[in-house]
């Protein structure tokens, strides 16, 4: 099975008081991600993700997309991606 994908969509538009409008990421947080070699970290992270795009609203999209990149590489999305579908 393949690495957990990382949360970013290929958006990369820092415009809502620091966060990507595609996935809700801060520049230090995309830092972050690319650090986690383990795929339980990567996946707790996704979930952290999830949770904060539930917090600032407005990121219904992100989920479609994220799932296609997920099925593109031939990785399994987290629960909380899962549950958000």
């Amino acid at each position: 099975m393949a690495k957990t994908p990382s949360p970013c969509i290929d958006v990369c538009k820092f415009k809502r008081e620091g966060h990507c409008i595609g996935c809700s990421m801060t520049k230090t947080q995309k830092t972050m991600f690319k650090q986690l070699k383990k795929d339980k970290h990567r996946a707790a992270f996704v979930e952290m993700v999830v949770t904060q795009q539930k917090m600032l609203g407005q990121y219904k999209h992100w989920v479609p997309q994220y799932l296609r990149k997920c099925l593109k590489k031939k990785a399994k999305p987290v629960q909380a991606v899962r549950d958000a579908a």
